[in-house]
């Protein structure tokens, strides 16, 4: 599968890049249904935040999306839903089929009151809205196994592993460092991880990762290669890229908008 980051900036947009959305493409031949025995590419988002939807535009068509799964409902990783349901709802060539969103419980209510809707219908006409459980296990999308991993922030969050085609990519979504991360990571061919906070600075805990402690985690989890993601604009990617080194001696890189990746 192909990672491509169509926004890596932590907690709100920054100046070369939108908040968390992270696009993943791979093809995949369909073995029922009205489709069965054609091939096409599957597109999955990892989050939509906040100014993520224009960016999209760069690389694919959006309508082409086939799911959208959200790690937490802070704006920075689901506001541009608000777009996306605009688009799909009023597109000149009519509504658009309703796509799946995976999130955390009460997801459909939370877009609804970000677009001042009533909760019912809310963007249930244009989302087929379904929720992150903890031991439910995996689901399918086309070619692609996505499994909700809960991790440690103020607001319910998952870990998202992806395994495509034998190969799997590990999102660690928002969270401080924790033994269900290390469980989610372990083995991953890549590990996309945030590394929002500073070690020299004093940090509340269970909240987000300093670049060390993202070294660490790919480091005790065996991954093949280490993508930071989500520095905030007030910080140096180059100081978060410095402290995972101290712990991680692998395949290492910062994210920046545009970047792609085969996994």
């Amino acid at each position: 599968m192909r990672l491509t980051v169509v926004g890596c900036s932590g907690s709100y947009p920054g100046p070369d890049s939108p908040a968390s959305c992270y696009l993943l493409e791979a093809e995949h031949t369909s073995e029922e249904g009205p489709g069965a025995g054609e091939t096409r590419t599957w597109r999955i988002l990892l989050d939509l935040g906040n100014g993520a939807l224009g960016a999209l535009h760069r690389h694919v068509d959006p309508l082409t999306v086939d799911a959208v799964l959200l790690s937490h409902l802070h704006a920075d990783h689901c506001l541009d839903l608000c777009g996306y349901y605009v688009m799909r709802k009023y597109h000149p060539t009519g509504p658009q089929p309703r796509i799946p969103v995976w999130g955390p419980a009460g997801t459909a209510e939370r877009m609804a009151r970000a677009y001042d809707l009533p909760v019912d219908p809310g963007m249930t006409e244009e989302f087929d809205f379904r929720e992150h459980a903890d031991d439910a296990g995996p689901v399918t999308i086309g070619p692609f196994r996505v499994e909700p991993h809960r991790v440690v922030h103020p607001v319910a969050a998952y870990a998202l592993s992806v395994t495509a085609g034998g190969r799997t990519l590990v999102y660690s979504g928002d969270t401080g460092p924790c033994p269900a991360l290390d469980e989610a990571a372990a083995g991953a061919h890549l590990l996309l991880a945030e590394a929002s906070f500073r070690t020299a600075e004093d940090n509340p805990p269970d909240l987000h990762m300093t670049g060390a402690d993202c070294g660490r985690t790919a480091s005790k989890a065996g991954v093949e290669r280490l993508v930071l993601t989500h520095v905030p604009p007030w910080h140096d990617r180059a100081d978060a890229e410095a402290e995972a080194r101290t712990e991680w001696a692998g395949p290492l890189d910062v994210a920046r908008a545009g970047a792609t990746y085969d996994v």
